[in-house]
């Protein structure tokens, strides 16, 4: 089913929060200057430009997708710090600076009334629509079946931590963290290794009862889809998202 289209706004933003979330990336919170939110379905992204303070011209925009949930007072970002050697303009950013948000767009998204059961896979920061669909679950009360299955490299690394704890006792998501990089003495105790097949099966094996969404780096999507695949899952169940 084609998702809804949203009109497009181009708004000044300003920021009101840039934080160190994990070792490798930034939390970024902005608000529009005139207060508005965008509405939006969770999953969708948005493209972010700075603006310089002297000219007011705008730099190259990026996409970022939506962490936060739909009409939020402020809108969330998960912005990776340095990516193939450029370092984030955010690392540096006050509270205060002005960004241009264009938005919303995009075809990964969630709409609870029409997905009672569903798989979540995240890569890295492709956590961020998941958390912008476990917002909007909590929000409206939905009662969504949820498995979430969370790959990252190191431990560290789980985005808003405390957060997806809470979620996880409040919505009874089924939760399966792996860490693709474990280290001697990193006090890790969970699952350990890449997102594969077998571990798609472990976690959820009403597989094929569910809708499954994935977002990541082109190299994880890929290989998921590819598992998602030998688990004969429908092509028309799969929603899939690429970062990077």
């Amino acid at each position: 089913m084609a998702g809804k289209i949203y009109p497009v706004s181009k708004k000044v933003y300003e920021l009101t929060k840039s934080e160190s979330e994990t070792p490798e990336v930034q939390l970024v919170r902005l608000k529009a200057v005139d207060s508005s939110t965008m509405n939006f379905d969770a999953g969708m992204f948005a493209m972010i430009s700075g603006i310089d303070k002297d000219t007011g011209k705008l730099y190259i925009g990026r996409a970022f997708s939506i962490a936060s949930e739909p009409n939020s007072e402020e809108m969330e970002f998960y912005v990776v710090k340095e990516h193939g050697g450029h370092v984030s303009y955010f690392t540096t950013s006050k509270p205060g600076d002005k960004y241009q948000i264009t938005g919303p767009y995009g075809q990964f998204q969630f709409v609870p009334e029409e997905n009672n059961k569903v798989l979540f896979i995240a890569g890295g920061t492709g956590f961020a629509p998941f958390m912008s669909m476990l917002r909007h679950i909590k929000k409206i009360n939905a009662g969504t079946d949820v498995i979430l299955i969370y790959s990252i490299k190191f431990p560290t690394e789980i985005i808003r931590k405390d957060e997806l704890m809470q979620l996880k006792d409040e919505l009874g998501i089924k939760l399966l963290i792996t860490v693709t990089r474990p280290q001697e003495g990193d006090g890790w105790s969970g699952k350990t290794g890449h997102v594969n097949a077998d571990m798609i099966k472990e976690a959820a094996p009403d597989i094929n009862d569910r809708t499954t969404y994935v977002c990541g780096p082109l190299p994880f999507v890929q290989a998921i889809k590819n598992a998602l695949v030998q688990l004969n899952v429908p092509q028309n169940e799969i929603h899939a998202d690429v970062w990077g």
